[in-house]
């Protein structure tokens, strides 16, 4: 951390354990600001694997690798996904074969990435061992750990057929409207024993701003996931991926139609539900321009606070990480 940031550190961060719940390009994003704020703390990114797939012979996880890159400092922030400075040979290869899909482009640096993990996971590693390996690479400064070594896919049931959701995401952008969403593996699925023992520690448990149906909610409906994140001693605080009715990034109005939960923060907090109330929340960080749902929220048994929620730069994505630490403390 440079000079120019430390003031914004959060005190006494060295004894925090903080346990993150993120998905992938939000979730990195706010990740980044959280090591900024607490650069000495233990934090562990619980991540979601329900987009993860074979393609090509590999083993494709993308929202870990969008974390992993981003920590690095070597994502493509202008796509906001894969590698900087990519290439795609081989795909335009797998593409002349008719191997894999060619609207979803693997480059080469990333396909060194997969490559790897394909190459440790046929050895006979769990992804935690895989992941962790990927991630000595870099200095990360968390410990970036999949939700289950078990598979889970999440799947998107549409009037035109059930498919992969990185086919409903990427190939057809959303358009076909989603029916449901089925996660695939998830009743065979366990937490692993890094991702209980994080959350049994931690000093606090953030929600990142991540799709709270396909990446939030297919973490928590791996079986016992969502009662270890419960059964913390921790304050549970999320930060709403929703801002003046819109998603921040991504489709996650799309998702939150198929399970009839209206695009709002509010609407949101209420799909996580109050801790007190046998939901999650402790906490609820919502934008200023929704400022007018704070009493009501706070009435229904979550501490919600308005702050400024875009997270434009790594001195916004701090200031919102930090915000969100101050409920879970506070």
């Amino acid at each position: 951390m440079n000079a120019g940031h430390r003031s914004e550190s959060v005190p006494n961060a060295s004894r925090l354990r903080i346990a993150v719940l993120a998905g992938g390009v939000g979730g990195a994003k706010f990740v980044r600001g959280l090591r900024q704020v607490a650069p000495e703390a233990t934090i562990s990114v619980i991540t979601n694997t329900g987009d993860d797939l074979w393609l090509a012979g590999v083993r494709v996880c993308p929202d870990l690798d969008s974390i992993m890159y981003a920590l690095a400092g070597v994502n493509d922030a202008e796509r906001g996904w894969g590698r900087a400075g990519e290439s795609e040979r081989v795909s335009a290869e797998l593409a002349a074969y008719g191997a894999g899909w060619p609207w979803f482009t693997l480059g080469d640096l990333d396909l060194g990435t997969h490559l790897a993990r394909t190459s440790w996971l046929r050895e006979g590693a769990t992804l935690t061992e895989a992941t962790a390996r990927l991630a000595a690479r870099w200095d990360l400064g968390v410990s970036l750990l999949p939700m289950s070594d078990d598979p889970v896919e999440t799947h998107v049931v549409t009037e035109q057929g059930t498919m992969h959701f990185e086919e409903w995401w990427v190939r057809h952008r959303a358009a076909l409207p989603a029916l449901a969403f089925e996660q695939v593996g998830a009743d065979r699925a366990r937490p692993t024993p890094s991702v209980l023992g994080a959350l049994a520690s931690a000093d606090a448990v953030l929600l990142a701003p991540s799709n709270p149906v396909v990446s939030i909610g297919t973490i928590l409906g791996v079986p016992g996931l969502r009662d270890a994140v419960v059964s913390s001693s921790a304050r549970i605080v999320g930060v709403s991926p929703i801002i003046g009715g819109a998603a921040v990034r991504g489709m996650a109005a799309q998702c939150l139609a198929a399970v009839d939960v209206d695009v709002s923060a509010a609407a949101v907090a209420r799909h996580y539900g109050a801790r007190v109330d046998g939901g999650l929340l402790d906490g609820w960080l919502v934008d200023t321009v929704d400022s007018a749902v704070v009493p009501e929220l706070d009435s229904e048994g979550m501490r919600a606070v308005a702050r400024p929620l875009y997270l434009s730069s790594l001195k916004q994505s701090a200031a919102i990480a930090r915000d969100a630490l101050a409920v879970a403390l506070g």
